[in-house]
């Protein structure tokens, strides 16, 4: 019950129903601030209580300063909370531990349950084993429910066991996907109550429910937890830049060139840990399917969210996707009753402003290794040719160019790298592959296919190559994963399946495959050709990341690009070939075919799309999306308030986070004689950190499997075992592509382990064991955008059990440093304008780092003392930025805050 001090409860009809509302009227200085912040003034009027939230609290922000720095602390409650497997799975293993661990305190086990609705899609483990067949899906279904029994087990056991959870079984779609076509509410309706829906996920790319005017973004999987269980977010009342759109997208561009040119310009700009908020009259003008790319790519820019407001394009979209009338109504009416519906020509107050004209976006393409890096199309053969010197070694120490081991020319006739290599395919057929070969064309599901349009434009495409008689080049892996089933719905009411069947574009899967490392192995003879001969092929996907090592441990470089160039990418078959100006290839006359030929107008598009898809495929694939099919719904589960822990699983094990706990937290002690198990450039991604992809059988998690009698064939993948947090330790800071400048010459989860006389090379994990059975804290050194990309909670959770006390970087990304606190690890800051190198430090020395023990006064400390052995003496920026984060750690992180709060309650 809020306590109203404002006098903003009211009430609004829609129709025969009346809800509760609170007006936003009410607060001076409302009207001024951008659609983001008024959402975030409704959350703190309807849960002021007066202590979390004041009175104070909301006079902050209807004054906000735009201009400020952000200082104000502010406790957001978000409606709902949203999950993906991967990162679910994992929330819901510590829910069940937080049962036991309540019991053994003396609490009821039951009490533990979700306070606000949690839902959660299952799409994270489907892996693109089988493709380029009819029935390639149905095989990776059923590869997937064999690999994965074990955890769809417990998760249905959570969704009996658990009040307010919601599980979307496999095979659905992706969760951003199902968000935005069915589970998003736009405006929320409970307990009498109407409210903007707002949400945090367990996905960065939560924000794609950001074009459909929903406030929400991704946290790490324990600060999900915590607002499951009632608490909220503790935030910095933020800073939004205001991003105003004029004009329209011209004919030949499409939403993926809208968001990769929006994201090198926000990248560029600088909005870690900003709202971007969309205002002007190109809004209008563009899709609710383009607005949802654009969402989508939030995490790419760097920014917390990245909104829409609401206006008749919602309406449109919500009407589309088979909300019903009443919803619709009462959208549109709270909106306008609020100032939430766009007003095109209001120019709200914005900390920072950017503009962009749509008519002046070109295709392009992004790569090899960084989203904001954008390429003009039209230049990308030419800038490849400078890449891949990156990923190949074509100079000798005298400067003469050379190729290592091999007769073939080191430069192809057209300045690029080059080693052809002679393959025999199955068949006996031959072809030959060179450094730039596209082994991976894969239309993958987060970023694009929520989009018709881009989905209409590469099935088009692919008819008209089939037509020209042009299909994939025999060596690219070519796989379609759709986010939701309506997309193959569309296909096959416009008759367009069999012609992307006919490239390859067989459907794999509903769900993340390639973007997240999911993209399956290489046939054996390209991946033989790939290894032996050291090639630097590509893959090009229509997804949102491209980091090193993510997408296939055969792949160097990988390419974003929008659906129709991911096709198009495939009948070329190579980076090198200038797909503007080269032909694709030949067809049945041997005429050369390009990409004018095949690339359909925008009036095709639209015309597909127009008559293809209804309100009746939203309203069949969603009218029973819980209940799964006759797989999900044959398996066994345990039954019971507590779960039956099986002491063989490999995937399901119960975590040590609250062994030993008491109800008195123990006070938090300065850091004394720690080594440093890392020392890190810049811009070392979540992916370099947590356990992602492919298990290999060399290493520390591989070996573990085998020796609990796992066949190396059923390791699955680190994201499939997270709710094992023995496998999950060994392939922390594992990627194959991380480089420990302690362990020079090494690529991978390597370190020196100074337990060992002289510090030889060592594996993370085995090193960790040893510190940590000398008593020997940890620290991580870290460059600049320390911990950016998704928001992985076991790079956070890894970290603090590899015995990881202290991380000190020159800047972070927003989640992982939160996530870091919510595990009990201080992130600290060099000073400004300093880094590791400046400072002479090598990851050799011992470090003790003094002044913690403040925070057990109930302040934080603005620096800390950090010394070396060596000599080295600085003062490090303490970055536990509020109160509530300052809280978490006292506790030794977040669960064990909230485990306490929700005894003593």
């Amino acid at each position: 019950m809020s306590a109203n001090s404002f006098d903003a409860r009211s009430t609004l009809s829609v129709g025969d129903e009346s809800y509760e509302i609170f007006r936003l009227d009410k607060v001076e200085g409302a009207a001024r601030l951008p659609y983001s912040l008024k959402v975030l003034l409704e959350n703190l009027l309807r849960t002021e209580d007066g202590a979390n939230i004041t009175a104070d609290h909301i006079r902050a922000l209807g004054g906000w300063d735009s201009q400020a720095q952000p200082s104000q602390e502010i406790q957001f409650t978000p409606a709902r909370v949203i999950m993906q497997d991967f990162t679910g799975v994992p929330c819901v293993v510590d829910l069940a531990t937080m049962r036991e661990a309540v019991k053994a305190l003396g609490g009821d086990p039951a009490k533990v349950n979700p306070l606000s609705p949690a839902e959660m899609v299952i799409d994270h483990s489907v892996i693109a084993d089988k493709f380029g067949t009819s029935d390639a899906f149905k095989q990776n279904v059923d590869l997937e429910y064999g690999r994965n029994k074990e955890r769809y087990q417990f998760l249905r056991w959570g969704q009996t066991a658990f009040d307010d959870f919601k599980v979307v079984p496999p095979g659905t779609g992706i969760v951003h996907q199902v968000n935005i076509e069915h589970l998003a509410r736009t405006v929320m309706v409970r307990n009498g109550q109407a409210y903007p829906d707002t949400l945090v996920g367990t996905d960065s790319h939560t924000t794609m429910v950001n074009g459909l005017g929903v406030l929400g973004w991704g946290v790490g999987g324990i600060e999900a937890e915590a607002a499951m269980l009632g608490q909220p977010v503790s935030m910095l009342i933020p800073r939004v830049v205001g991003f105003k759109l004029t004009g329209e997208l011209t004919p030949g561009t499409t939403a993926t060139d809208l968001v990769l040119t929006i994201t090198e310009m926000l990248r560029k700009h600088g909005v870690v840990g900003k709202f971007v908020e969309f205002y002007g009259e190109g809004v209008a003008a563009t899709s609710l399917a383009n607005r949802a790319t654009i969402g989508n790519m939030s995490p790419e820019f760097g920014s917390t969210a990245a909104i829409f407001p609401i206006d008749d394009e919602t309406i449109k979209y919500l009407k589309l996707t088979g909300r019903s009338e009443q919803q619709l109504a009462l959208v549109e009416a709270y909106a306008k009753e609020q100032g939430l519906w766009l007003d095109p020509k209001a120019e709200p107050d914005f900390s920072e402003k950017l503009e962009l004209d749509l008519s002046t976006v070109v295709p392009s393409i992004a790569g090899p290794k960084r989203p904001q890096d954008r390429i003009v199309l039209a230049n990308a053969a030419e800038q490849f040719k400078l890449d891949v010197r990156n990923y190949v070694d074509v100079v000798d120490e005298a400067g003469q160019e050379s190729f290592p081991a091999s007769d073939a020319p080191a430069v192809a006739p057209n300045g690029a790298p080059s080693n052809p290599v002679t393959v025999t395919a199955p068949d006996g057929s031959t072809y030959e592959i060179d450094h730039g070969a596209v082994t991976v064309a894969a239309i993958t599901s987060c970023t694009n296919t929520s989009n018709p349009y881009v989905m209409v434009a590469a099935a088009l495409v692919a008819k008209k190559a089939v037509e020209k008689g042009l299909t994939r080049k025999p060596w690219v892996k070519t796989t379609l994963a759709p986010g939701s089933k309506v997309v193959t719905d569309y296909f096959d009411k416009a008759g367009l399946t069999p012609y992307l069947d006919k490239v390859g574009f067989n459907l794999v899967g509903y769900g993340c495959t390639t973007c997240i490392g999911n993209s399956g192995p290489l046939p054996e003879e390209v991946s033989k050709a790939v290894n032996d001969h050291d090639l630097a092929v590509t893959s090009v996907l229509s997804g949102n990341r491209n980091f090193e090592g993510r997408i296939n441990p055969d792949v160097k470089m990988n390419y974003l690009a929008s659906p129709p160039l991911v096709v198009a990418y495939a009948i070329a078959g190579s980076m090198k070939v200038d797909i503007t100006r080269d032909a694709l290839g030949a067809d049945q006359d041997g005429n050369p075919v390009f990409l004018k030929d095949i690339w359909p107008s925008e009036a095709e598009v639209n015309d597909v799309v127009a008559n293809a898809i209804g309100e009746d495929m939203f309203s069949k694939s969603y009218e029973d999306v819980f209940a799964g099919d006759a797989q999900w719904q044959a398996l066994s589960i345990p039954t019971g308030d507590t779960f039956e822990w099986d002491a063989e699983s490999t995937y399901v094990r119960k975590p040590p986070y609250f062994e030993g706990m008491t109800m008195e937290t123990t006070p938090v002690s300065d850091i004394s004689g720690a080594r440093v198990l890392a020392k890190l450039g810049d811009s070392v991604t979540t992916d370099h950190i947590s356990p992602a992809g492919a298990i290999k059988a060399d290493t520390p998690a591989g070996k573990y499997l085998t020796e609990h009698g796992v066949e190396r064939r059923d390791f699955n993948s680190y994201g499939s075992r997270r709710g094992n947090h023995e496998v999950m330790i060994r392939g922390t800071f594992a990627n194959i592509r991380l480089r420990n400048q302690i362990a020079p010459g090494t690529e991978g989860g390597y370190t020196r382990d100074f337990t060992q006389e002289g510090g030889p090379v060592s594996f993370i994990y085995d090193a960790s064991q040893n510190y940590q059975a000398a008593g020997t804290p940890l620290v991580i050194l870290g460059g600049k955008e320390y911990g950016s990309g998704s928001s992985r909670d076991w790079a956070a959770k890894g970290t603090a059990l590899l015995g990881v006390k202290a991380v000190i970087t020159e800047s972070y990304e927003r989640i992982h440093r939160s996530n870091l606190i919510g595990m009990g690890v201080l992130p600290l800051q060099f000073p400004a304008g300093q880094n590791a190198d400046s400072l002479g430090l090598t990851g050799e020395e011992t470090f003790s780092i003094s002044g913690v023990t403040e925070l057990n006064n109930g302040t934080t400390p603005s620096t800390v003392k950090v010394t070396t052995d060596t000599g080295v003496e600085f003062d490090a920026v303490v970055r536990i930025d509020t109160p509530g984060e300052a809280d978490y750690y006292r506790n030794g992180g977040i669960m064990q805050y909230v485990l306490r709060n929700l005894i003593r309650n």
